[in-house]
Parts: C-alpha cells; sequence; structure tokens
C-alpha cells in the first residue's frame, strides 16, 4: 500500500498563508491526478482541489477559488497547495490522495471514494 506523505500544515492567522505539500515515497504521482481533500471535526470531508497529471486542468471548490492554488513538480513528485488569504472556516485536516483511474480532472468536486491512495493528513487551523 502506498501512503503518500503531506507537510506544510500549522496554525495562522486569518488572512495568512501556508503552502502544503504532498509527496509519495517509492511511487511515481505524475501520471495520476491528485486531490486535496479536507475534514473539519464534526463534518464530512470536503474535495477541495484536483490538479491533472500535466498540472494542465484543475478543479477548485468555490470556497477557495481565488485562493487557493494547485501545482505539481512532477521532477520533485511533489503536488503544492498553495492557500493564500486564509478564513477560520479553511481550519481542518488536509489530505492529499491520488486516483489511480485518472490523470485529469473532472469539473466537479473530487469525490474521495474515486481516490486511492491517501496521505495521513496534516493540520491547518486558523485562528487569531
Amino acid at each position: 500500500q502506498v501512503q503518500l506523505v503531506e507537510s506544510g500544515g500549522g496554525l495562522v492567522q486569518p488572512g495568512g498563508s501556508l503552502r502544503l505539500s504532498c509527496v509519495a515515497p517509492g511511487f511515481t504521482l505524475d501520471h495520476y491526478a491528485i486531490g486535496w481533500f479536507r475534514q473539519a471535526p464534526g463534518k464530512e470531508r470536503e474535495g477541495v482541489s484536483c490538479i491533472s497529471y500535466s498540472d494542465t486542468s484543475t478543479y477548485y471548490t468555490d470556497s477557495v477559488k481565488g485562493r487557493f492554488t494547485s501545482s505539481r513538480d512532477n521532477a520533485k513528485n511533489t503536488v503544492y497547495l498553495q492557500m493564500n488569504n486564509l478564513k477560520s472556516e479553511d481550519t481542518a485536516v488536509y489530505y492529499c490522495a491520488a486516483n489511480l483511474m485518472r490523470s485529469r480532472c473532472p469539473r466537479d468536486p473530487p469525490l474521495a471514494y474515486e481516490y486511492d491512495y491517501w496521505g495521513q493528513g496534516t493540520q491547518v487551523t486558523v485562528s487569531s
């Protein structure tokens, strides 16, 4: 079983920024669409963004459009989620996941059940 690894979470004030990273030791990510999900306490896991294998198509849920940007560096086997202008409602555990059946992203929210390999999550807390 492949384990993705997220990093970059932390505590930040409203309006601040964080950049999350997702790596996959021993597994090549560059053929697959990569999704970012988040789960706040007491809430269901939510699909936040998707980035295609070639970085040519992305999807963002409405609540993060214009603030979050996903990118990837296939040479480094790393996917990023740049989060700007963070709000308290962005507080959650953030996960990255690989979709082995897709290389491109649909124009719909990423669905957790379609993703095969997951990370353990990284906590993002937005608070003053």
